[in-house]
């Protein structure tokens, strides 16, 4: 989970100071010092750390937060402020040209950042803007980027250019636009060539690129879990080539967090887009104030409410009135289970979900030992090897039924048991608390969780 180590050593320094009725300025510079050894291990840029800390120290240490009345939640405050205005404060739309205008897209990388998965990904999320992009394969060095981002194109639905691998990058760009103007594309996402590091090839092809169409964004895609070495990079593309905005890949690994947090401050360009996943929708807005509340470990609900509405959760109103009357009553069968274990899949798991929930009482490094997406798996194996009579009432569930359940869906018939006594223990407290299965409101739909 990305931020894990980060956020874990942040909540320790917070809870320290919570603990503490009143602040004196060496509690702050202890904390601080704390604050400052968690963001270098997390690989954040060293002058970015120390300009950081010393802002935070300036604010924190007043009188006014010394003799507030939570002086430590006030700190936290601080420490929450300074780090959305390092990422940029604002949130940086993708500009696209007025109109009818074309918007030109050149996506550039070292390979293996994930560029082309990020150019299809960006695609999908414009057609859900009611936008025609058109998808242009100019990396002639691969001939498996070419057909990724084919497959890619197909799969988002969107418009794929390609001249193969025996002409010159620019050329390719050139007749691409002419396609795209005949088949009324509005937008045009030039997948580049990447290498393993930087060299002067690379960026003379897009440089060439650049002089001979008129790019109107330069989308860097840069590998999160590289870290201090992913600003290094966002830094010597823009000065050769100029980028305007940044894309931080691989957000859903190992993530230190130094990328997130260096990105902005050093190159002065903002991040646009985290790819949070290997499914092609698994692509967010960036938006600084969210990712300060997750780093900190206070949560992410509005991503998850836009989660929500980006997966077309609606729930029929009179199926979802029905839902909670059965709750209500305790009713709740394993025909609902594999329904809200749907909507999860969507949402990118429990586990993620979790980790957008503020006050869920588990930390970032409890997360994955908490909730294990292998269990969750032959859970739903269980139930899809129940008959449809057999999920809506528990009941029928003797034995033998037991036993060819356990032998459908490949577990022990001791795995069966625990999970139906799980289930209905599920139900009593259901029936106890009918308010607990409430969702969150978005702006198309609720919510369901199976716990």
């Amino acid at each position: 989970m990305a931020f894990e180590s980060l956020t874990d050593k942040l909540q320790n320094v917070f809870k320290n100071l919570r603990s503490k009725g009143r602040l004196t300025e060496a509690d702050v510079k202890a904390a601080l010092k704390e604050v400052k050894m968690a963001l270098l291990e997390a690989d954040v840029n060293f002058k970015v750390v120390k300009q950081f800390v010393k802002a935070v120290e300036e604010r924190a240490i007043g009188t006014d937060v010394m003799n507030g009345l939570n002086p430590g939640q006030m700190v936290i405050k601080i420490v929450n402020e300074e780090m959305v205005s390092l990422m940029g404060s604002e949130t940086t739309e993708l500009e696209l040209q007025p109109g009818k205008a074309t918007t030109i897209i050149m996506m550039c990388g070292l390979q293996g950042a994930g560029k082309t998965t990020a150019a299809a990904k960006i695609a999908g999320k414009l057609v859900l803007k009611g936008k025609k992009p058109l998808l242009v394969a100019c990396d002639i060095y691969r001939p498996a980027a070419i057909e990724q981002l084919k497959i890619n194109a197909e799969k988002q639905q969107v418009e794929f250019f390609s001249m193969g691998a025996n002409h010159k990058p620019v050329d390719i760009v050139k007749a691409s636009l002419e396609h795209a103007s005949k088949c009324n594309n509005n937008i045009v996402i030039i997948d580049t060539a990447g290498r393993l590091h930087i060299d002067e090839e690379m960026m003379a092809e897009l440089q060439e690129i650049k002089a001979n169409v008129d790019v109107h964004q330069t989308l860097l895609v840069v590998d999160a879990m590289t870290g201090q070495d992913a600003v290094n990079v966002a830094k010597e593309f823009d000065e050769k080539v100029g980028v305007t905005g940044v894309i931080l890949s691989k957000m859903d690994g190992d993530t230190r967090g130094g990328a997130a947090l260096s990105v902005k401050a050093v190159t002065g360009k903002p991040i646009i887009f985290v790819s949070t996943g290997e499914k092609l929708t698994d692509i967010e807005q960036f938006y600084p104030d969210r990712m300060a509340n997750r780093i900190l470990g206070m949560g992410d609900v509005l991503t998850l409410i836009d989660k929500v509405a980006e997966a077309n959760l609606d729930m029929d109103s009179d199926k979802e009135k029905e839902m909670a009357a059965r709750l209500k009553k305790g009713k709740f069968d394993f025909e609902d289970y594999l329904e809200s274990m749907s909507q999860m899949k969507k949402l990118g798991g429990l586990s993620s979900i979790l980790g957008m929930m503020p006050g869920v009482g588990i930390k970032a490094s409890d997360i994955e030992s908490a909730v294990d997406d292998k269990q969750l798996a032959r859970m739903e194996a269980i139930v899809l090897s129940m008959t449809p009579a057999e999920r809506k009432d528990p009941k029928l569930l003797n034995p033998s039924r037991k036993h060819r359940i356990a032998k459908g869906a490949g577990v022990d018939i001791a795995v069966v048991n625990r999970f139906i006594k799980q289930f209905e223990q599920s139900q009593k407290m259901m029936k106890q608390l009918p308010g607990m299965m409430g969702g969150f409101g978005g702006k198309k739909g609720k919510l369901k969780l199976p716990f």
